[in-house]
């Protein structure tokens, strides 16, 4: 009996370290690969020649099977990335070659996970279904260096524009930056493409409720996030039947930067889901690491087949979750999570409509992303029904709602320009709001009405006459302006102004403007109340500009300085001994002269584009 019991034990404790050497090469394996060694396959073990195949949706929502070579590994492609090379063998691969919307597709070696599809050849025309692919193991790095929820992602600082805030606020000058800024990110892709014999693939952007010419220049704008825009798809589609569309290995991946009556979605694959989270594309998006995007299913209509650039053709079928992290080699996201977005209202009513059109729509809440697509989507409702004529008019009211804050508002009118004025007031705003160094801003709604007329209202100052050039302190002068229209009769106006009694005599200038002359006399007199020095100062500065209408005469009397400006807070009655000391250049307040000015403007109905200076005499 004693015998047998000894038997057991030294059979048991034989087990046990059995047992104990299989777990601790378990783990070694596991610590070595980062990865399961009979779910993942290492690059390490992989060998050009080994059959492999690629989980991908090309019609409808079924995910397909697609044989593959491998070729080999390309180890330190970059400074920690490595690279698979593949091939399809597929006829359908080898038809289209690759093809945008791909990008994600698992791919497995040897029935492990090896990684996703993710570049192409960076080569004109080349049309070879060859494939760099992801390891998996590098696209399990996306998100765990700073181990955050989605909740804590949403609060980090994402990258965006940075504006030069020591001037005074210039909304077309904020327009120029933006667009010198993606042009230079455009210019840095387009020559990473054309000499890296692999670059990444680009994402077809899917759009829908967008003029041809419009998603044109949207194009040109999403080119530097490696997007390509496809017009006339991307909205939803019938599901009356019953499916359950999940997001699963080889599924769509879609990214909606749109929703409702216009539509935008960026498409990818799905590669793993593990750990509730969602793994795809291969490769970053905008890769600046914490995002907050909205995350969708999809269903592929056809794969259109190009010597340029082949791309899936994909509607959007329902949001599911969320992004919450962009890196180079993966985006990642969360089912049921929730990404914010913004709503979006364009009111848009047209000479040659005969109905109001109202398109409801939400927009994603990013620094970079939504001032650009807002731009397409603006211009995409004012020109659903054609392009502006030559003579045309458009009378616009904006609203931007602000959390903790009075919205922006503001109505003016442009001419002869096109949708320019509008668009760099209404997105500039945006665009300062979302990237200001001072506080994150959120943006509750962005509400724009357009009214466009087929008539030219631009004018010009055809004379000014005074009725005295030299005048007393405390006298009024009459200023008697014409204005000639385009293909109009001319108009006078008068205007009158009373020079102060306790104004010098000397030579003084009176100028009579439109909006661009008035704007930057204003911007150069009082030069502080355009510089913000945080987030309150900045809405002033952005609402004091916005409220200089153009369609506005302006005459103003140009008086002689007196007091001073202290960082922004105006002592115009300040002594001139006191405010000598305050203009010390040893003092490190910044200070100005305050400048004194008279005036008064008119509504004409037209916007004039010059300005006249005269000049009065003022007698002791």
């Amino acid at each position: 009996m004693f015998e047998n019991f000894g038997k057991i034990k030294r059979g048991f404790l034989l087990f046990l370290l059995v047992w104990s050497v299989a777990f601790c090469w378990a783990d070694q394996q596991l610590d070595k690969t980062g990865a399961n060694p009979a779910k993942y396959i290492s690059i390490d073990e992989i060998r050009p020649g080994m059959e492999a195949y690629c989980l991908t949706a090309y019609k409808g929502t079924e995910v397909e099977k697609f044989d593959l070579d491998v070729i080999g590994v390309v180890r330190n492609i970059e400074p920690g990335r490595n690279w698979i090379l593949v091939q399809g063998t597929d006829e359908r691969f080898t038809y289209t070659g690759p093809a945008g919307g791909c990008s994600g597709s698992p791919v497995y070696i040897d029935g492990r996970l090896a990684g996703a599809l993710a570049f192409a050849p960076g080569w004109p025309f080349s049309k070879d279904p060859l494939y760099g692919v992801t390891p998996i193991e590098e696209m399990h790095r996306a998100g765990t260096s700073r181990g955050l929820g989605h909740e804590e992602q949403n609060t980090s600082c994402e990258a965006g524009f940075v504006f030069d805030f020591s001037r005074p606020i210039d909304f077309a000058e904020i327009d120029r930056q933006m667009r010198e800024y993606m042009g230079i990110r455009a210019q840095a892709y387009k020559t990473a493409s054309n000499w890296q014999s692999l670059a990444p693939l680009p994402c077809p952007l899917m759009t829908c409720g967008l003029p041809s010419g419009v998603c044109e220049q949207l194009n040109a704008l999403v080119e530097p996030f490696a997007l390509f825009a496809i017009p006339g798809v991307g909205g939803g589609v019938d599901v009356s039947e019953d499916k359950d569309v999940q997001l699963a290995p080889g599924a769509v991946l879609a990214v909606p930067l749109v929703t409702g009556d216009i539509t935008m979605a960026v498409i990818g694959t799905v590669t793993e889901v593990a750990d509730e989270k969602i793994y795809g594309f291969g490769h970053g998006f905008l890769g600046y690491g914490s995002i907050d995007l909205p995350m969708a299913t999809g269903q592929v209509h056809t794969v259109v087949s190009s010597l340029r650039r082949s791309f899936k053709l994909v509607s959007v079928l329902e949001i599911v979750g969320a992004l919450t992290t962009d890196e180079s080699t993966a985006v990642v996201g969360q089912v049921g999570a929730k990404a914010r977005m913004i709503p979006l209202t364009i009111t848009v009513n047209r000479y040659n409509d005969t109905e109001r059109r109202v398109y409801n729509c939400q927009t994603v809440d990013n620094r970079l992303l939504t001032p650009t697509i807002l731009r397409s989507a603006v211009a995409g409702a004012a020109l659903m029904f054609g392009d502006l004529p030559p003579d045309h008019t458009i009378a616009y009211e904006v609203s931007i709602g602000v959390k903790g804050a009075e919205p922006i508002t503001f109505e003016n009118v442009s001419t002869g320009l096109g949708l320019a004025e509008m668009v760099t007031e209404s997105i500039g705003s945006v665009t300062l709001l979302l990237n200001n160094p001072y506080k994150k801003v959120d943006i509750k709604s962005i509400n724009i009405d357009i009214s466009i007329a087929a008539r030219d209202i631009s004018s010009r100052i055809w004379s000014v006459d005074l009725s005295d050039s030299r005048i007393k302190a405390g006298e009024q002068i009459e200023v008697a302006v014409t204005v000639e229209s385009f293909l109009a009769e001319k108009k006078k106006y008068q205007i009158d102004l009373r020079v102060p009694s306790d104004v010098p005599p000397g030579r003084y200038n009176l100028v009579v403007s439109g909006p661009d002359g008035y704007q930057e006399f204003l911007t150069k007199a009082t030069p502080y109340k355009f510089v913000p020095q945080n987030l309150p100062s900045l809405l002033e500065a952005m609402n004091s500009l916005l409220a200089i209408r153009r369609d506005r005469l302006y005459c103003l009397l140009v008086l002689p300085p007196g007091g001073v400006a202290v960082e922004g807070a105006e002592l115009p009655d300040l002594p001139a001994t006191k405010a000598l000391v305050l203009t010390d250049v040893k003092r490190a307040l910044r200070t100005q002269p305050y400048q004194h000015w008279i005036e008064r403007s008119l509504d004409t109905g037209t916007v004039i584009v010059d300005k006249k200076v005269m000049h009065i005499t003022v007698e002791k």
